[in-house]
């Protein structure tokens, strides 16, 4: 069997964006605190294999996700884990409904999972709706290729609609051999409507192969090209939920590119209201990677476009960083690189400060899982994330892949679901213990609130409330969210 590949680089040696814990957390034990890894799954091909795209956590705790390949049919497949290793297979591909899922999934207001295939459908891959209750899956969309080709992953918008790009396909065939990408609106019933297409020429340098989008707290999206720019070594572009577009930044594409090259990660907007990434390739360190131009980066950019490079890897600390980013209850950001040589060196994890302080928390040697994707933060403090390849199953190239958790030492956290909505709306707060929480504020403003479980709580956004922190008291302490809570009109 040969192993779905994304990678746009071949490495043959092979959100929730969190929230600030309790404030009687010790600082003291999170600084001392030696970070820890433990495999959870390692895939055989029969329950799925390569995972690429970020796991989800629901309200009731566990992590939902999808593999590339494996399952039933070999297309790969729709899982459910707990935080305790047990896995689940919730539905396998069969090429007519999709195949190839190389995007995670994103839970929807209406308690559905929403997600893409790469291929499969028609042919250039599919928008889907999937029922966790019922266990069912519902094509929304196939694309044709004038429409979009290899979707990406989506996000939904404070409107109700959910927004995403496709990295090939559209209307500008003759700029691209498979066409430059699009960026597209579908709504949960399946009505789909293309905002943009790319155009990598001359005339038209606003970039191509467009990755994942984030919804800003200026109520626009953002988001990275891989190729394209007046440099041709990709882009950062801001469009409003109508279609016009914004070309940012452009990378440099030559062999002393210091900024970076080819940024293909979904961006992530910390705390102070900048946003953050990664390129592939490109930095400092030319010598350190030879034939890629550099190892890659880390950087910060703000909504106006200004680009500052925080880290430039060396190899050691890892290479070509391709996943998204995400800040934890620390204020920190952690991320993940592919890797190097392999066995030995398979990836890494790191933390970044906002300043570029970069600290190596785990090398992957293969047997532990190769190749780490993006990491997201469960509500019991400890990182989870998955790898493309490695562990201990041999019926895939280079290992099936695994699911992992990592410990740091971090507070516990409230998560809202959505991040955003206009007085009168009921959200979702996840997170631990919350069974007998006594108050639920937005920014101050004082909720009605339903204890759900001991994982969720439903409140309704108050009459007078500003865009800042929700907070949930409870007997242990108060859980606060450094993601704040934007209150629309």
């Amino acid at each position: 069997m040969r192993l779905a590949h994304k990678f746009k680089i071949a490495v043959v040696s092979i959100s929730f964006l969190s929230v600030a814990g309790m404030r009687s957390w010790s600082e003291e034990a999170k600084a001392n605190a030696t970070p820890v890894l433990e495999t959870l799954v390692n895939f055989n091909l029969t329950d799925g294999a390569g995972p690429f795209g970020p796991l989800v956590q629901a309200p009731d705790g566990d992590f939902y996700g999808t593999t590339t390949a494996g399952g039933a049919s070999d297309n790969g497949t729709i899982f459910k884990i707990t935080p305790g290793g047990t896995l689940t297979t919730l539905h396998s591909f069969d090429g007519k409904d999709g195949a190839s899922p190389f995007a995670g999934l994103v839970q929807a207001t209406d308690g559905n999972f929403y997600g893409t295939t790469s291929a499969g459908g028609a042919g250039h891959g599919t928008v889907f709706k999937f029922s966790p209750s019922c266990r069912t899956l519902t094509t929304l969309h196939k694309f044709d290729g004038t429409d979009g080709d290899s979707p990406e992953g989506l996000v939904q918008a404070a409107d109700g609609s959910l927004y995403g790009a496709t990295n090939q396909g559209g209307t500008n065939f003759a700029s691209c051999s498979n066409g430059c990408g699009t960026i597209f609106k579908i709504t949960p019933g399946g009505t789909l409507t293309t905002l943009y297409n790319f155009c990598m020429q001359a005339s038209c340098a606003d970039g191509a192969v467009p990755n994942e989008l984030v919804q800003s707290t200026d109520g626009n999206f953002y988001g990275p090209t891989l190729n394209g720019g007046t440099n041709n070594g990709g882009t950062v572009f801001k469009i409003t939920p109508a279609g016009k577009l914004t070309t940012l930044y452009s990378f440099c594409a030559q062999t002393n590119c210091t900024d970076g090259l080819g940024p293909d990660a979904r961006l992530v907007q910390a705390t102070d209201g900048n946003f953050y990434g990664t390129t592939r390739l490109g930095g400092a360190n030319t010598n350190s990677c030879p034939g890629l131009f550099g190892c890659g980066t880390v950087f910060k950019i703000t909504p106006c476009g200004r680009l500052t490079t925080l880290h430039s890897f060396d190899g050691a600390d890892g290479q070509i960083p391709q996943s998204e980013l995400v800040q934890a209850t620390d204020g920190n950001l952690y991320g993940t690189t592919d890797g190097g040589s392999c066995p030995g060196q398979c990836g890494t994890v790191f933390k970044i400060t906002l300043e570029g302080e970069l600290t190596t928390l785990h090398t992957f040697d293969g047997s532990d899982g190769a190749f780490p994707r993006p990491l997201v933060q469960g509500t019991d403090t400890n990182f989870y994330g998955t790898t493309f390849g490695g562990g201990t199953h041999n019926n895939c190239n280079f290992g099936c892949g695994t699911v992992f958790s990592l410990s740091v030492g971090l507070g516990p956290f409230v998560e809202t679901r959505p991040t955003s909505g206009k007085a009168g709306t009921t959200i979702e707060i996840l997170g631990n213990d919350l069974t007998s929480a006594s108050s639920v504020t937005f920014n101050g403003t004082a909720a009605n609130f339903d204890v759900m479980s001991g994982s969720e709580i439903t409140a309704t956004v108050p009459v007078g409330a500003t865009t800042g922190k929700v907070e949930v008291v409870t007997p242990s302490g108060t859980l606060s969210s450094n993601l704040v809570f934007r209150v629309t009109q």
